[in-house]
Parts: structure tokens; sequence; C-alpha cells
């Protein structure tokens, strides 16, 4: 009787009781905040060691579009030391070759471009003043007088911006070194790494493998897939360029290919600023072909290259591609743009995987440890007899 007169006492009156919902929100309320701090704390570390994280984002890539190569080397009978040697100095070569190339024909073309900027402006301007706007050339010179005062105004700001692109170019120096060292070793080593990391999971382990098998499959196809449509995108509109007579073919081609890793965006800016060139070198015509090829081609890529080539493993609404796009350049800018859709991509494929509870490994023992083991990846081999 005690106690249960205790138990009557201790529960709350009727009328302070919290209704059932208001506990479920309150629940997953803190849940959420709980799981909002981390995140925003993994992604302030990210920030902060950028200059580590995205040599390693960029070497996972590079990796996941190498490893054919690696692989097919090493089957025709190369060591996997050899094999990753060749596979990087050839990807060094086709990298330095189309850098060259962009580079002496921006260096030879650029006066030309020049010149014909200044005959569209021209003309463009003798069309404002005679044309049906009739804007009147004071108005004209009072714009132009308004931009020169404004540049000089700033003219302590670039001189800074100069600066801390000296700054920015040895960190970009300092950050290509470093993803050449993390590329090599995820070409040769990356199944050992993975397993080594995956080692400590114990009666976990078989779906943390599954997970990450699926997710480095779908990484893959994404990173060719979008190579792939990239080259094609960047080579039909180089040609319209060339038709045109567009200078800088080169340049605006290599624009619009690394543009085209980001979904959506990457085109807009890409082919705008193509636009924009055909429009300053060759005028309003040449600049209105060029945009019709460019939008008829964008649809192309949308509606039949990308779902062959990349929506087999990448099946993404376009809203959550935006979405992620629109993230993931609050959170890091450029660079976590281009990361976001292959990010979303390999979690949207790895965590089913990871919540398959049908397989689960029985809890294992640790292994016992084996002499002339160092610790590392893999065993040092026995000293022989």
């Amino acid at each position: 009787m005690t106690e249960d007169r205790s138990a009557a006492e201790a529960r709350p009156a009727p009328g302070h009781a919290v209704p059932a919902t208001v506990a479920v929100i309150a629940a997953w309320a803190w849940r959420l905040v709980a799981i909002g701090v981390v995140v925003y704390g993994v992604v302030w570390i990210v920030g902060a060691l950028k200059i580590v994280f995205l040599p390693c984002a960029i070497a996972l890539f590079l990796c996941a579009l190498l490893r054919p190569l690696a692989a097919r080397l090493e089957r025709k009978g190369l060591p996997p030391l050899v094999a990753t040697w060749v596979t990087l100095l050839v990807a060094l070569g086709v990298v330095g070759g189309i850098g060259t190339y962009v580079g002496i024909q921006a260096n030879e073309e650029f006066p030309k471009l020049v010149s014909e900027v200044q005959v569209t402006s021209r003309q463009l301007q003798h069309w404002l003043e005679n044309g049906p706007l009739h804007v009147k050339h004071s108005q004209l010179q009072n714009s132009l007088d308004d931009g020169v005062s404004y540049l000089e105004k700033r003219r302590g700001q670039l001189a800074s911006t100069a600066v801390q692109a000296s700054t920015m170019a040895a960190e970009v120096i300092v950050g290509f070194l470093f993803m050449l060292f993390v590329t090599f070793f995820l070409l040769k080593d990356g199944a050992q790494i993975w397993n080594w990391a995956i080692s400590g999971m114990g009666r976990y382990r078989r779906r943390v493998d599954q997970a990450g098998r699926a997710g480095w499959e779908t990484l893959s196809q994404y990173v060719r897939g979008t190579v792939m449509v990239a080259a094609i995108h960047a080579v039909i509109l180089a040609l319209a360029l060339a038709i045109l007579g567009v200078p800088l073919v080169a340049p605006l081609a290599l624009i619009v290919f690394l543009g085209s890793f980001i979904p959506i965006v990457g085109i807009l800016v890409g082919g705008g600023l193509a636009v924009a060139v055909t429009f300053g070198a060759k005028g309003g015509t040449a600049a209105l072909i060029f945009l019709i090829v460019l939008v008829v081609e964008h649809q192309l890529e949308s509606h039949l290259l990308q779902p062959l080539v990349v929506g087999r493993w990448v099946r993404l609404h376009p809203l959550a591609v935006i979405v992620s796009i629109t993230v993931g350049g609050v959170l890091g800018g450029i660079p976590g743009a281009a990361v976001a859709v292959p990010v979303v991509a390999v979690l949207y494929r790895a965590l089913p995987a990871l919540r398959d509870s049908s397989d689960l490994a029985p809890a294992e023992p640790e292994p016992e440890p084996v002499p002339g083991t160092t610790g590392t990846l893999a065993p040092d081999p026995e000293p022989a007899d």
C-alpha cells in the first residue's frame, strides 16, 4: 500500500501531463540539435584544414578515374609500383600537354580578341547612338568614365588582391604536391588501406565493407561518366566556336570542360562566358547562333548522355542536385559545389548497404600478433632461412 501511494504521488497531475506529440517532438528536437552540432563541427574542421581535405578529395576522384588503367597494367604483368608510376606519368603528360597548348593559344590569340572586342564595342556604341534607343554620346562617355574612376578608386584593393593571389599560388603548389602524394598511394595501396581502415569494426565490418564498396563503385562510375560527358560537351562547343571563328577556342573549351563537373551551374557559367566572348569577338548574330548550339547540346546531354552514362549509378532528382550544389557552395565555395553531387550520390548508395543487417557477421576475436609485423598495413616478410 505504501509503494502504491508513493507511485501515485510521483505521477504528475492530469492537467500537467506532457502530450505524447510534444514528447516525441522534444525527443527528435534534441537529437537533431546534437546532429547539427556534430555536422557543424565537421564542416568547421574541414574548412580549417581545407589545404589537407581538398587535395585528398581531388586525389580520391583521380584515383577513381585512373584506377582502371593501373589495374590493366597490373594484369599485363607490371608490378603495382611500376603500374602506379606509369599511370601517374601518363596522367601528368596529358594534363601538362593540354595546359601547354591552352597557354600557347591564349598567349597568341588574346591580342586578336582585344582588337575584335574594340571593333564590336564601336559597333555597339554606334548602334546605341543611332539605333532605336537613341542613347546620347555623352551618356555613354559618362558611363565609361564612371567605370574608369571605379577601378582607380579600388587600385589599392587590386594590389592587395594580387598579394593574396601570390599566397594562394603557394598554397596551390603545396596542395598539388600533396595531392600527387596521396594519389600515388591510393592507386598503389588502396585496397590495403581500406582493409586496414575497417579492421577494427568487429561484427559490423562486413556491413561497412559492403557500404564502402557500393560507395566506391558509385564514385568511380560517376567520375568516369562525368569526364566522358564533359569531354563530349567541350569538343562539340569547341567545334562550334572554331566554325564561328571565335578566338581562344582551347581556353574556352577547357573552361566548359571543368564547368561540366558542377551540374547545371557549371554549364551556365562556362557557357555564359563563351557566349560573352563570342559576342565581343563576332557580334550578336554569332553569339545567338552559339547560344542556340549551346542550348540544344545541353538538352541532348541532359536527356541522352547523362542518363545513359551516369544515370545508371546516380539517380538523383534535379531538385536534389540543385539543393546539394547550393548547400555545398554555401559551405565550401566552388570546391564544395563541385563535390556536393558525388558525395550525395555516394551516401545515397552506401547508406542502404550500411543499414542492411541481414548478413551481420558474428563478433570475431582479435587476431594474434604475427611475429615480424610492424603494426602497419601489411606484415613484413619473414627473413629467409
